[in-house]
């Protein structure tokens, strides 16, 4: 709702952002809800404070915090600000799962080349490679039974 109405600035303040998104505008707290941040980089807060803040504000009601990390691989900022932090694709994607987890949502990575991690197609090759165990195991009975018979 209220995002629709922002305007694109350099910041990366997501303490900001999450206490406006939870505090002010989260409606429902009795419905399950997802909050998607789309990211480019490293938020300006320490990961630890926003995971505890995000554990907190998520505890007792089912809110869930999806990050969505669009990693670009050469510098395309034209406006020459250096953010107030700065961390390699890999420090800045443990950032964010480090606060995912603390929020009980998903992870996703990925950028020009494709797609680096994401929960949901873990979660997918997780139920693939059962559905094939499961299957290998009921041939291997299936024969069992008719080599007996």
């Amino acid at each position: 709702r209220w995002v629709l109405s922002l305007e694109c600035k350099g910041s990366r303040n997501l303490m900001s952002a999450l206490r406006r998104a939870v505090e002010v505008d989260f409606k429902d707290k009795d419905k399950s809800q997802g909050l998607y941040l789309l990211a480019t980089g490293i938020p300006d807060q320490e990961t630890h404070t926003i995971s505890a803040y995000v554990a907190e504000a998520c505890e007792g009601f089912d809110l869930q915090l999806h990050v969505c990390l669009f990693s670009v691989t050469k510098d395309t900022d034209s406006t020459g600000i250096i953010p107030a932090r700065y961390a390699d694709p890999r420090e800045t994607a443990s950032a964010f799962k480090e606060i995912v987890q603390a929020a009980n949502g998903r992870f996703h990575w990925f950028g020009e080349a494709g797609i680096f991690e994401s929960d949901d197609i873990t979660s997918i090759l997780s139920e693939m490679e059962k559905a094939k165990i499961y299957s290998q195991k009921c041939a291997f009975l299936v024969d069992s039974l008719k080599q007996r018979s």
